[in-house]
């Protein structure tokens, strides 16, 4: 089906809020996401109309949506819930757009990579030498950062030099933690806590008892301690009390904001109400380092 290029446009544009909001689109909104006049677009509904790629929709909440046809015109694979894919230029987000598909044209270059990325909300906005960061993607957080190098305004495709790839392993947390749990009872002493973390090779570990975490001991308390010559100082008082925990089933990002967010070097990880270990800052590192 050959669609003109102010077609695509409305089209497109139309298939975005319908995804966005799940009703009927009247002719007012597309003309406004997409800067035109609104008779143009009214004139052309009536040849999208015809070609079977749009439907009316009468009464006062009526207006427009998109066929089956609209996205098989397009290449578009319709879903029934969707994401949105954030999309930055320069270094700010931009409003009314998501990314539909990204295909990859030179991954076997040893210094360059290109990749096409399809603009669901048009990509007039772009100029080359604009930088741009795709992502993150809902499932894996893939991030993808790089330099405008061309547009296609017909389809919505930029082409761009891929500078950057991120991708954060989607597997549960507990996953990644020492599989024997290692924890701290309230009773134990500095030089005890000590021997434990350094054996466990750990820069952190929980109090517990009866399974329930009353703190967490970091070598910043037991330096702490050092320091004010309070060797026999027992776990539960040297401690901190405030104990941020995770979900055995959360990933790893969830993990890393929760870290940033407390500004802390670990978390502990709790399963069925009991804590099954702890993830620290260096764990996530060596998990990426791996990737």
């Amino acid at each position: 089906m050959e669609l003109s290029v102010i077609q695509r446009e409305i089209l497109l544009a139309l298939i975005k809020l319908y995804r966005e909001r799940n009703t009927a689109i009247r002719g007012e909104e597309i003309a406004e996401l997409i800067d035109r006049n609104p008779g143009t677009v009214r004139n052309q509904m009536q040849a999208l109309k015809a070609l079977g790629v749009v439907e009316g929709v009468p009464g006062p909440k009526g207006g427009y949506r998109p066929t089956i046809a609209a996205y098989e015109a397009l290449s578009i694979e319709r879903v029934e819930a969707e994401a949105e894919i954030p999309v930055m230029k320069n270094g700010e987000k931009l409003e009314g757009k998501t990314v539909a598909d990204i295909d990859f044209v030179s991954l076997q270059h040893p210094e360059l990579c290109k990749a096409n990325i399809r603009i669901l909300g048009g990509v007039k906005e772009f100029q080359p030498g604009d930088t741009i960061q795709i992502g993150p993607t809902p499932v894996n957080k893939f991030i993808i950062r790089g330099e405008v190098i061309g547009r296609d305004d017909t389809s919505d495709v930029l082409l761009i030099n891929v500078s950057e790839m991120i991708s954060l392993p989607k597997k549960p947390i507990r996953e990644y933690i020492k599989r024997r749990v290692i924890y701290l009872s309230p009773e134990e002493t500095v030089p005890e806590i000590l021997s434990k973390m350094l054996e466990s090779r750990v820069n952190c570990l929980p109090v517990v008892k009866e399974n329930k975490v009353l703190g967490v001991v970091t070598y910043r308390n037991i330096a702490r301690a050092v320091l004010q010559k309070k060797l026999d100082a027992k776990a539960e008082e040297i401690m901190y009390r405030r104990v941020i925990t995770i979900d055995s089933n959360a990933k790893l990002p969830d993990a890393i904001k929760l870290m940033n967010k407390y500004e802390i070097s670990g978390l502990v990880v709790m399963e069925d109400d009991r804590p099954l270990g702890m993830i620290t800052r260096s764990d996530v590192l060596e998990q990426l380092a791996k990737y």
